[in-house]
């Protein structure tokens, strides 16, 4: 009878090491997943917001079945979580490439298109061209108002590390001057 008490005491304690043991090493698998979700969050959250939202969601069911002991469930949770803060850092990284590149390109045209309009809009204060009236003078130059000042507001928001928000706010620039310049009579 003591054998048999022994051995099922054995048994039972060899399944709860088992249970404590898978209980680690799950957790050991979402703390790591959560960890490198962390080290990226920073840029993945300016950069590629909805990637690091599905990160999230990953490890959140992760944590969600660990709470309820589904430890297959928690570990496959925490490895997707894991592969896609991989994912998240090489995303980040190629959209602030992407984004540095397209500011340095607008940074470059846009401010010397504005400076061109401008001498011909002054040029065109003193002498206007027989193709243009004084209502077209104006509304050119309320339109290079707006887009002056719209320069100004994706300037300030590039100068703030802000890329995303300067390149929306910029965008459609290079039309709207390309117009502008049509309007006023420059020459592709």
């Amino acid at each position: 009878m003591f054998w048999v008490l022994s051995s099922a005491l054995g048994v039972l304690l060899s399944v709860t090491g088992c249970g404590n043991a898978q209980r680690e090493a799950t957790e050991a698998a979402t703390n790591a997943a959560q960890m490198a979700i962390s080290t990226v969050q920073e840029d993945a959250a300016k950069y590629v917001p909805e990637q690091l939202a599905a990160a999230n969601h990953a490890l959140q069911g992760a944590k969600e079945a660990l709470a309820k002991s589904d430890y297959a469930a928690a570990l496959a949770g925490a490895k997707d979580a894991a592969n896609k803060a991989r994912e998240l850092a090489a995303s980040a990284a190629a959209k602030k490439t992407e984004w540095a590149q397209t500011w340095a390109s607008l940074n470059e045209t846009v401010p010397r298109s504005l400076e061109a309009i401008k001498v011909r809009l002054d040029a065109y204060s003193r002498r206007l061209p027989a193709t243009m009236d004084q209502d077209q003078l104006a509304a050119a130059r309320t339109r290079y108002e707006q887009l002056k000042q719209t320069w100004s507001e994706a300037s300030a928001s590039a100068t703030q590390g802000k890329l995303g928000d300067a390149i929306k706010k910029s965008s459609g620039m290079k039309d709207a001057l390309a117009e502008l310049k049509e309007l006023l009579g420059f020459k592709s």
